[in-house]
């Protein structure tokens, strides 16, 4: 059943949709290229970091699909709908894979149909809901995916939306209610390479925006990990991890450090 599409304020600007614009989307709104270009303008690397993480997601759903055989995923902090979203990498390799999407942005709410096709075999759905909130997420998500089987956790560039040490709780919370076999894709922010850049745009995002975030170091990020086995090559700027060796101009270093881990 298609989702209801919430109110939009076109005036105040929307992380989603900014993030959108950097990718070379169309769904937003002036105030969002405006703040977009503000926080380009600070920190050019921005651009890289949002298409660095899209090409990590293809790397790893590519490789739990077609060598670690998984067909179950629960993606939470969507984003607004793209090019290469979840469900249409993983069912490339695997037609019966089984995607749960979750976000509580307004404006990703108002777009989720658009991420709710499937192929014939698999199946997709949307969770109006917020990390914060992980027995609503768990509850929800089995509806469309068997949490006694494994399942792909994937926090792309949310857990940064936690600011304090309630994020890690967060985290093992819903790694807890997943069982042997499962993995946790993430990736965050991080302030290695610019982090003078790095820690004026988030100065600048939480100005603008009414979803402020926080840079962690890779020593945090790392702890997000805690109990899991990493997957080589570890815990890496996004852009390192697997990198396709076809020649592209995917930048190197890019302050977004992300990795695989497999749940014993």
């Amino acid at each position: 059943m298609p989702l209801d599409r919430p109110v939009i304020n076109s005036n105040i600007p929307h992380s989603a949709r900014i993030w959108n614009y950097w990718l070379g989307g169309k769904d937003c709104y002036e105030i969002d290229r405006q703040v977009g270009d503000e926080i380009r303008g600070v920190n050019p690397q921005i651009v890289d970091i949002a298409r660095a993480q899209r090409a990590f997601l293809r790397r790893t759903v590519t490789h739990l699909t077609e060598v670690a055989g998984l067909r179950q995923f629960l993606d939470i902090g969507t984003g607004l709908p793209t090019v290469d979203n979840t469900h249409e990498v993983a069912q490339r390799t695997a037609r019966d894979a089984r995607v749960v999407y979750v976000d509580h942005d307004p404006t990703v709410l108002a777009h989720a149909n658009a991420l709710l096709t499937s192929s014939p075999e698999g199946a997709t759905a949307f969770i109006d809901a917020d990390l914060r909130d992980p027995d609503t997420i768990l509850e929800r998500a089995a509806d469309t995916l068997d949490l006694t089987r494994p399942v792909a956790l994937m926090l792309l560039g949310i857990t940064a939306h936690v600011p304090d040490e309630s994020a890690y709780d967060v985290v093992t919370r819903l790694l807890d209610a997943l069982p042997s076999g499962s993995h946790l894709v993430f990736c965050d922010s991080t302030e290695v390479y610019r982090p003078e850049a790095m820690r004026v745009m988030v100065e600048h995002w939480n100005e603008a925006s009414d979803n402020p975030r926080v840079n962690r170091s890779p020593e945090q990020l790392a702890r997000f990990f805690d109990g899991l086995e990493p997957l080589e090559p570890g815990l890496v700027s996004v852009a390192r991890w697997r990198a396709e060796k076809d020649g592209s101009d995917e930048p190197w270093e890019v302050d977004c450090f992300g990795g695989v881990g497999r749940k014993p």
